[in-house]
């Protein structure tokens, strides 16, 4: 399967998102902190995901982005696909050309495989992973880490000397 960091960061940051605009706007700045992932990276994703209208961005202060829908409407396979990403255990690209521009003896195998991932992924909504125990666990710890380095550096920076 060719699940690149792009399809994994993607649905982090979504669900980074859906956790914590249940409150407010969520900036990109506060997840590429808690995840960590590039802000530049998340800037290119989220242009992405806007753009197949799946967050929508907030100006102003307090501002940020949100969910356009309810989590539990969004399924972690069309994420994966608005950043541009496949789902795909072929070597073909599912384009039945792998052996001198024909299917090769295993392609079926590998179909079937990709779509049953794919069907699994379309079966998993944000909104069935932030009812886990689990997730919602390992999200508050990273809010708790999150505070700290952002205290780290504000003491750190308070501290410099002025040249």
């Amino acid at each position: 399967m060719r699940l690149t960091t792009k399809g994994r960061y993607a649905v982090t940051a979504m669900l980074d998102l859906a956790f914590h605009s249940q409150v407010k706007p969520v900036t990109l700045v506060d997840i590429a902190t808690r995840q960590t992932i590039s802000l530049s990276y998340l800037e290119q994703l989220f242009a992405r995901l806007r753009r197949a209208g799946m967050v929508k961005g907030v100006r102003g202060p307090g501002g940020g982005y949100t969910l356009c829908g309810s989590a539990n409407d969004i399924n972690i396979a069309d994420i994966i696909m608005a950043v541009d990403e496949r789902v795909d255990s072929t070597k073909c690209g599912g384009e039945a050309n792998c052996q001198k521009h024909q299917a090769c003896l295993t392609h079926d195998l590998w179909m079937g495989l990709s779509e049953q991932i794919r069907d699994y992924l379309k079966g998993i909504t944000l909104g069935q992973l932030l009812e886990k125990h689990h997730v919602q666990g390992v999200a508050k710890r990273q809010e708790q880490d999150a505070v700290r380095v952002i205290e780290v550096h504000r003491h750190t920076e308070a501290n410099a000397p002025v040249l």
